[in-house]
């Protein structure tokens, strides 16, 4: 839903391009939005404390974006801009994320990589900050935000695919700032 809101246009006009999720369209932030709904919703029904449950999830949920960036990995997609082999191998990758990163021709940045490594490295943080003593409810999921939306704001400004909002601004970037 979040996709279409933003190409609501194209969507109005090709309504049965709402279900094909595999032609693309399905954004983290959106997905983060829905669960973070759902998980509201099964708080009050339960009566447990929404805060503490997304302390739970938060690390587990940027966990899974660090591995679901590898299937934009696949999929050759959600890429930055063009680069030289030079410089990916000065980047020190393996040869099968340089291939990868070949796509009809150029090569680009891999900011699937740096995403998902961002998010690796906001797990180990999320579970460091977890252990410390005196942790109130609410911190957990505040961290996730800091971590994950600052991280986001300049990965999102390296991609050729976003999605502009009146063309002074990426969605996901102004979502960013919404949550830091």
């Amino acid at each position: 839903l979040y996709y279409i809101l933003f190409e609501w246009q194209y969507y109005l006009a090709n309504p049965g391009e709402i279900i094909q999720i595999w032609h693309g369209g399905i954004a983290i932030y959106g997905g983060v939005i829905a669960g973070a709904a759902t998980v509201y919703w099964f708080a009050k029904k339960e009566k447990v404390s929404f805060a503490l449950l997304l302390d739970i999830l938060a690390p587990v949920v940027l966990l899974a974006q660090a591995i679901g960036r590898w299937g934009n990995f696949t999929n050759q997609e959600a890429h930055g801009e063009a680069v030289t082999r030079a410089f990916l191998e000065g980047l020190h990758l393996p040869t099968f994320i340089i291939e990868q990163m070949h796509i009809d021709g150029v090569y680009y940045h891999p900011t699937f990589l740096y995403e998902s490594l961002w998010s690796f490295v906001g797990v180990l943080i999320l579970f460091y900050l977890r252990r410390r003593k005196g942790v109130k409810v609410g911190e957990i999921m505040s961290g996730y935000l800091l971590w994950y939306s600052f991280g986001r704001f300049f990965i999102e400004g390296m991609r050729t695919d976003s999605l502009w909002m009146f063309g002074i601004i990426r969605i996901s970037q102004l979502v960013s700032i919404v949550l830091f």
